[in-house]
């Protein structure tokens, strides 16, 4: 190919491959080696208090937002097929589009906004240790959270409204703790909102 290439030329130089300065014993676990004895594992720190309020809120956001487009597209589907104005496929077809569409962002969003005052609420319990207070009741930090989502969440409705929004989020709490204990299932071992 090059012609003014000299024959004797071999190229680059092989690299030096001596592995006689590497000890096997610091990665013995990997290659199966036995390490000496007075050596101790090294341990990852590992954060006792769990997740931190952020991310539990990013993880329920996230969540609830997909389940609440799901639901609401469903809804959408089933509005969609009945109020067709026509019969003709691309109708039918446009027609189902905008209300999945309009059902399933408003479901989503509203469950998704639910979710972040939730976890919020939730993270401000949990940092004035409001467990302390209450003696053997166990979920009253979600349960606080739920009352106080729900009656933030209908504020601008008027008292009563908020009373019966932030009833409505505690009788859910209540009903996921009765459906844990009668399942003999620890409390909270979904990790998602108060399930």
């Amino acid at each position: 190919m090059n012609a003014d290439r000299d024959e004797s030329d071999a190229g680059r130089p092989i690299p030096n491959f001596d592995a006689s300065n590497i000890r096997l014993t610091t990665v013995a676990p990997a290659l199966g080696v036995p390490s000496s004895q007075d050596s101790q594992p090294d341990y990852l720190e590992y954060g006792t208090e769990g997740r931190s309020v952020v991310s539990t809120m990013f993880a329920n956001t996230g969540m609830s937002y997909l389940l609440g487009i799901s639901a609401g597209g469903v809804y959408g589907l089933r509005e969609g097929l009945i109020n067709t104005p026509s019969h003709r496929f691309r109708v039918k077809l446009n027609s189902v589009l905008n209300h999945c569409g309009r059902h399933g962002s408003r479901a989503g969003n509203m469950v998704g906004v639910l979710s972040v005052i939730y976890s919020l609420y939730e993270g401000a319990a949990d940092h004035f240790e409001i467990d302390q207070y209450t003696g053997p009741v166990q979920p009253v930090g979600p349960a606080v959270a739920a009352f106080m989502t729900g009656a933030t969440f209908k504020c601008q409705a008027g008292p009563r409204v908020a009373a019966l929004a932030g009833s409505i989020g505690l009788g859910a709490v209540g009903a996921s703790y009765i459906g844990y204990s009668m399942l003999g299932i620890p409390y909270g071992k979904l990790g998602w909102l108060f399930l």
